[in-house]
């Protein structure tokens, strides 16, 4: 029997959570994500499938916690929004030097600095571009529904571990807050830590495994060790570039203009299509569901059949660089944003796809 259930976005990144085998969340509260803390301390999910739940100190100190973790071939996670997340990119860093997986939640929030606790898009950058130190990347889904914050929970632990690397839920404080109906995943079982040592055999058991102990690390004092690191990740990024793009096209078949947006904003941007057709204007809607790795080949496609583009973020424009990149110059991209926790007006959107791409 479906079971579903009325909640939150957060809510359903904890329960998703849970259900995913994870074996240990660390985290800090900050709005607009507290609740995905806050619900999994409801569930006490240590008294059943034996999951860790702790609040960290700080930030810092959650992600170093996921770090350890991880190196121990564990499923671990952690969540916070933009501040804290940039708290968290020196452990990412760190994480990715050492090729550990591991699952990280930024629900954005307006900023910069402290920001404001209402929603975002503005942390594209700070996600798809690397956002710590050295040449490493994140996968970054973007999820646009409540369903979707669920579902992708699950995703990012597979895609985590298929590649060693982090992947990040990267959602706007909407989706975070708003409320919808989810069919929640099934129960997956936690690993034994037979099954760990065999699965992730790059993980470090300490005394109680039968091998040497591997050394957990991400220093490397040589530059030729160094790189050689450095062309491993790149020849890892590559392969999931090839292999894991993901996106949503609508209404795309006839289309002569394109609207490109992710999270809330394709949702707007979606109604805005909807209202363009009515009037006559053949628009179509794509949606990146992957951010890294980027839809740039898809995109490409589309403006051999489009006239122009209009991106769609709650941002001063950081997607549509990529946007453009993909482009080449070939159709007009332009752009349409509103920022400090403001939420554009499907009208809002069509008004601007009047003015700035169809000309009217």
């Amino acid at each position: 029997m479906e079971e579903i259930i009325l909640m939150k976005g957060n809510e359903a990144i904890a329960h998703a959570a849970i259900r995913s085998g994870c074996d240990g969340y660390f985290g800090y509260p900050i709005t607009p994500q507290s609740e995905v803390m806050e619900t999994l301390m409801e569930l006490k999910p240590w008294e059943t499938p034996g999951m860790v739940v702790l609040q960290a100190e700080s930030e810092t100190a959650s992600i170093n916690m996921v770090y350890g973790a991880a190196g121990c071939g564990k499923r671990a996670m952690t969540s916070s929004s933009s501040p804290g997340i940039s708290l968290m990119q020196e452990g990412m860093s760190y994480m990715a030097g050492a090729e550990l997986p591991a699952v990280v939640i930024n629900v954005m929030r307006g900023g910069p600095g402290l920001g404001t606790i209402q929603p975002s898009q503005a942390d594209y950058f700070q996600t798809v571009k690397g956002g710590g130190h050295g040449d490493y990347k994140v996968i970054a889904l973007a999820p646009a529904s409540v369903q979707e914050m669920a579902d992708f929970t699950v995703l990012a632990f597979d895609l985590a571990f298929k590649y060693r690397v982090t992947c990040m839920l990267l959602a706007d404080g909407v989706i975070g807050q708003m409320m919808e109906k989810v069919q929640l995943p099934p129960y997956r079982p936690r690993w034994t830590e037979e099954e760990i040592r065999e699965q992730n055999p790059w993980g470090t058991m300490g005394k109680t495994n039968d091998r040497k102990p591997n050394v957990i690390t991400s220093l490397a004092l040589q530059a030729d060790e160094m790189e050689v690191i450095n062309l491993r990740l790149q020849a890892r990024y590559r392969e999931i570039e090839e292999n894991e793009v993901r996106f949503e096209k609508i209404m795309c078949d006839d289309a002569e203009y394109l609207v490109v947006a992710f999270g809330i904003s394709a949702r707007i941007g979606q109604k805005a299509v909807e209202l363009a057709r009515q009037e006559g204007y053949k628009v179509g809607l794509l949606r990146p569901i992957t951010l890294f790795p980027f839809p740039t080949v898809e995109i490409s496609k589309m403006a051999d059949q489009v006239k122009g583009m209009l991106t769609v973020e709650l941002s001063a424009g950081q997607m549509v660089e990529d946007v453009r990149l993909a482009v080449n110059g070939r159709v007009p991209v332009e752009f349409y944003g509103r920022m400090g926790g403001i939420v554009p007006s499907p009208d809002e959107v069509l008004r601007a796809l009047k003015e700035k791409v169809l000309g009217k």
